[in-house]
């Protein structure tokens, strides 16, 4: 059993002083406001304790490609042209290097406030396509870096069954992650997850890499977990699915898939008003990844139309060209202000925005991640973030204008401490096994670099 002590908490009716919180088994047991200090909790004073929000896009291997696709080729580069790269890239990966790699980038989610994450995982097999001998064995190595790094897994495994919208074969590049629906589904049924917090879900990669037949199957042949798919994050893929199906991507998977609450259509990012507000009524999570989403040129998502019409949303770090809470939800709401061209666009009605923004990933994270998290509620996962007060309360004395500080001016460097399902994994804003899995990570990376140039 463990208690936190902290000056205020933000429980699911605002900010409350002296908060007491007892965990027991992972979970949240006990809440006390205009409490006192007992012998043996942990004690910060200054201390202001919130949620921790769920990241639900990870392609977790990405994160040894961050900063190495920032040159210009000789023509115009895109989406398209990194997408090669990065092919390039995971010729090398064994389960070993996606293992130090994952967890690194699992303890750089940690340490940025982040409790559990949603690791889209399409790199199943070995260089070819050859299966491993545990048809699960990548699966199994990000699941390893979880259980190192004590984040929250919700795994879900990518099936990818073809090259293009036409049906055309996978590249050579792309047999890696290639399957069947025979084949997926004993390689979902051989996946063993490490932790009593973890969930298995299941991932279709696009419209473009999965037949429809086989995307409209999913939701009744992989149990009743969440459901995470790509969508509409490219122009040129929406063009492609509108000539091969007659219906642009998000239309035609709400026309055909029974999209609902278990969904997560991640990106989303070029809709029609009418497909923005049909997307919002069906309560499927919208997954935004502002960062990765900039950097690739993707496009700007829908806000003000998607919010207005009780859409959810939630956030992740994708690519992971850049791991930071604060700067995903500054730039999704900055993008919103750079097209509309005025200000606190990610809010309906008044108020902060970013209390607004950060209750909204909050719920929308834990539910595509299928946690129970997301609150500080008795029974509830104990998911938290400890902020420095120091950082925040002098600058802003009113309560409502704190999570707006944190967001848009003290970020990821007032986390001090982080909880995942009652594990402290982050003290004094650093990741308790930071040495040794930055070090795997940085062998991993010198070893990955001599076989590219070799």
């Amino acid at each position: 059993m463990t208690s936190i002590f902290c000056k205020w908490g933000y429980l699911p009716d605002g900010w409350r002083p002296n908060v007491r919180i007892t965990v027991s088994g992972g979970r949240i047991s006990q809440i006390q406001s205009e409490a006192e200090p007992v012998t043996g909790d942990m004690i910060a004073t200054d201390g202001l304790l919130v949620p921790a929000p769920g990241n639900l896009h990870s392609h977790a291997f990405q994160r040894a490609m961050a900063g190495h696709g920032e040159r210009r080729s000789a023509g115009e580069d895109s989406f398209w042209t990194w997408r090669e790269a990065m092919y390039a890239f995971l010729e090398h990966l064994n389960p070993d290097d996606v293992g130090a790699i994952a967890a690194f980038a699992y303890m750089e989610m940690l340490e940025a406030g982040y409790a559990a994450v949603g690791e889209f995982h399409y790199l199943h097999h070995g260089p070819g396509g050859a299966p491993y001998d545990d048809p699960a064995a990548m699966s199994h190595a990000i699941a390893a870096a979880a259980g190192e790094t004590g984040i929250g897994l919700t795994h879900l495994p990518v099936l990818y069954s073809r090259g293009g919208v036409a049906d055309e074969p996978l590249n050579d590049r792309q047999e890696r992650f290639g399957n069947d629906l025979a084949d997926f589904s004993r390689l979902h049924d051989a996946i063993r997850l490490q932790s009593s917090d973890s969930i298995l879900g299941v991932a279709a990669h696009s419209i473009r890499a999965v037949t429809r037949n086989d995307i409209q199957s999913i939701p009744g042949t992989f149990g009743n977990g969440p459901i995470h798919i790509h969508i509409a994050e490219q122009t040129a893929e929406v063009t492609a699915v509108e000539d091969a199906y007659g219906a642009r991507p998000v239309e035609w998977l709400l026309d055909n898939a029974g999209v609902d609450e278990r969904w997560c259509l991640v990106h989303a990012t070029h809709m029609t008003e009418a497909e923005t507000i049909a997307l919002a009524r069906t309560g499927a999570i919208a997954g935004l990844c502002p960062i990765t989403e900039g950097n690739l040129g993707d496009g700007i998502f829908n806000g003000p139309t998607f919010i207005a019409n009780g859409g959810r949303y939630g956030i992740g770090s994708d690519s992971h060209v850049l791991i930071g809470l604060t700067e995903e939800l500054r730039l999704l709401e900055y993008s919103q202000r750079f097209r509309d061209r005025r200000r606190t666009v990610l809010r309906d009605g008044p108020g902060s925005v970013g209390q607004a923004m950060f209750d909204a990933v909050l719920i929308g994270g834990a539910q595509a991640l299928g946690r129970d998290a997301g609150r500080i509620e008795t029974g509830c996962w104990a998911d938290f973030v400890m902020l420095d007060g120091n950082r925040i309360t002098p600058f802003v004395p009113d309560r409502d204008q704190w999570l707006d500080h944190w967001i848009f001016v003290a970020g990821d460097r007032a986390v001090t401490d982080v909880w995942s399902a009652g594990r402290h994994v982050v003290t004094k804003g650093r990741h308790v096994r930071r040495d040794a899995i930055e070090r795997d990570f940085r062998n991993c990376l010198a070893r990955l670099f001599e076989k590219m140039t070799s």
